[in-house]
């Protein structure tokens, strides 16, 4: 009898096990997956991203045609590997760079960063994407005054210091879209490994 437990146990250990190793497995496939499949859009989208103007000023000295480009809140969107992007998004204390798709959806998710909501001209660009390690998955990370960098499709730099990092309950949209502070000007958020709460990082424009 003891001897019959005895193999029960270990069977059902084993069991417990392989479950693990599988799960386990199958995050590590969807990660590097999500990365491949990001690097390969982002190959493409650099080709249609123009080299930056070192001028800051805008064309033809125009103040006026400066701001009311600011004041546009449809961001460009470029073509790359058949997917529509708004730009790439790097953070250098990650040796991250990755393209930002148009539009979220979950399989969009599973490819690359996806803008959520908002623009970087209007001040109010937020950006979703998997905790994967290839994706947002280390945004945690990131301190006060850390740099990220937007590139729209124009070769528009928009120039962030990160000023708070926290986490948000899943269900709380309000906060995900406003935040407790309002001086933010881009805001990066990922699942926490339960997925019930949102890592999120606000960052405030220091240069265009």
């Amino acid at each position: 009898m003891k001897k019959t437990c005895g193999m029960c146990c270990i069977a059902i250990g084993t069991a417990l096990l392989i479950a693990a190793l599988s799960i386990v497995l199958y995050n590590f496939y969807q990660d590097k997956s999500g990365g491949t499949a990001a690097h390969e859009i982002l190959a493409e989208l650099k080709k249609e991203i123009p080299e930056t103007e070192s001028s800051g000023e805008s064309e033809k000295g125009d103040l006026f045609l400066e701001y009311e480009i600011a004041q546009k809140h449809d961001e460009p969107i470029a073509e790359a590997d058949g997917q529509a992007c708004i730009g790439i998004i790097s953070i250098p204390s990650l040796e991250l760079e990755l393209p930002v798709l148009s539009q979220w959806n979950y399989p969009n998710l599973k490819l690359s960063p996806c803008r959520y909501k908002g623009t970087a001209a209007g001040g109010d660009l937020i950006i979703a994407a998997h905790n994967y390690r290839s994706h947002f998955g280390r945004i945690s990370e990131l301190g006060s005054g850390d740099k990220i960098l937007f590139t729209d499709v124009n070769g528009k730099v928009y120039e962030y210091e990160t000023i708070q990092t926290e986490t948000i309950v899943g269900k709380d949209i309000e906060s995900m879209e406003f935040g407790s502070d309002t001086e933010w000007d881009i805001t990066l958020f990922t699942c926490t490994l339960s997925g019930q709460s949102r890592v999120t990082v606000r960052a405030l424009l220091i240069n265009s």
